[in-house]
């Protein structure tokens, strides 16, 4: 089975990038015939969350580490375990990529390949470096070892520092289809096709966030919660009350996606370290222990405020309906199945003070990056949504 054959909706990547494998296999960073088929050894993958970046650099990786530009089935479940001992992958699970990481994984990129053709770093979220982070890593795209190649992730290019930008060959993905993303979900992970597609469809074409609808129950309640609960804010009281519950179910999913996974780390941290279930940590091994819980907590942190982008994100979907609705254009809504709800709030407002919603959940959002209180930036928004959802307020 190809390494590509478990992404969707990029086409135009995958061949630039199986092509890349190809020239590399066959020559190192020479360009063959078609400029689109030149190997380079520092490469930047933007596109919108959920449009598959990191899935598409860890097919990258397999494919350059195997020396096959489809891969191979050994190297792929290494590369899929993070295990492999030539690849190298620098993530953050709090707001900032740290500078010490970056030092660090500098440093394993100067080592030979142990048993691959290639020695390949990913940087996950390379948006998340800071500029000086960024500046310390600009030497290493210059000029990487012979064998090493850099593969950054990003939303975007203007995400990234102009000097780092110059460094990289970039490869834009485009958002899949809601129809691409439903057949992954049915042949990849066996769900219903009619699950499916509304999945696809209410993720806005996010894979991850597809996935998780598809597979959990609870998520799709929390998510259908959010939505009910906007329609129903009448006051600036309703307004308030609203944005306390979203921090309530912002922190439920966090929590949902985050417990688990801690409790396997904290398990495997002390099975690794030998001590023994409902053995006393001894002092000596505590500041390991120490760092984890802090690692843990920072990832919380960050969980959240993903957790509330992601109502933020479903709340921009719901008004982008009700938009849809007062201006009676032929497009196809996100969320149909509430469309009473829509339909009563459209004709509760006008257009312009819907585009007035709108604008204020883009501002909470970047407020909440700039790391305003999410209460309070949530409680803004929702008031100015009162307009929109109070009847009588919307014929004033």
């Amino acid at each position: 089975m190809s390494v590509w054959s478990e992404l969707t909706g990029q086409n135009a990547a995958i061949a630039v990038f199986r092509a890349a494998a190809e020239a590399a296999r066959g020559g190192g960073a020479e360009a063959s015939a078609g400029g689109s088929q030149q190997m380079t050894h520092s490469w930047l993958v933007t596109g919108p969350p959920g449009s598959g970046r990191s899935n598409l650099a860890y097919a990258f990786a397999t494919a350059l580490i195997s020396g096959d530009p489809d891969g191979d089935e050994a190297t792929r479940i290494q590369v899929d375990a993070r295990s492999h001992p030539d690849l190298h992958v620098l993530a953050t699970e709090g707001v900032i990529i740290k500078r010490d990481d970056v030092r660090d994984i500098v440093k394993r990129s100067h080592y030979a390949p142990s048993i691959g053709r290639h020695r390949v770093i990913i940087v996950e979220d390379a948006d998340r470096m800071t500029e000086q982070t960024s500046n310390f890593l600009l030497k290493e795209l210059e000029e990487p070892p012979e064998r090493t190649v850099w593969i950054l992730c990003a939303p975007s290019e203007a995400d990234l520092i102009p000097t780092i930008r110059s460094r990289v060959r970039s490869v834009r993905l485009q958002v899949p289809s809601v129809a691409d993303v439903a057949e992954l979900l049915v042949r990849r992970d066996g769900v219903d096709a009619e699950l499916a597609e509304r999945a696809a469809r209410e993720a806005q074409s996010h894979i991850g966030m597809a996935h998780r609808l598809a597979t959990n129950a609870e998520a799709r309640d929390r998510r259908a919660e959010t939505l009910q609960l906007a329609l129903r804010v009448r006051s600036t009281a309703t307004a308030v009350m609203t944005a306390a519950r979203y921090l309530e179910i912002a922190g439920d999913d966090a929590k949902a996606i985050t417990e688990l996974r801690d409790a396997e780390e904290r398990e495997h941290a002390l099975h690794s370290l030998g001590i023994a279930p409902g053995q006393a940590v001894p002092p000596a091994l505590r500041p390991q222990i120490k760092a984890l819980e802090d690692d843990q907590k920072r990832r919380a942190t960050r969980s959240l405020r993903d957790g509330i982008d992601r109502i933020l994100v479903d709340l921009a979907s719901l008004y982008r309906d009700i938009l849809l609705v007062q201006l009676a254009a032929d497009v196809p809504l996100v969320n149909r199945e509430l469309l009473p709800g829509i339909e009563q709030a459209a004709s509760a407002a006008t257009p312009a003070r819907t585009l007035a919603t709108l604008d204020a959940i883009q501002t909470a959002r970047t407020r909440i990056e700039g790391n305003v209180q999410p209460a309070l930036a949530l409680e803004a928004m929702l008031v100015s949504a009162v307009r929109t959802n109070d009847p009588e307020r919307g014929a004033a």
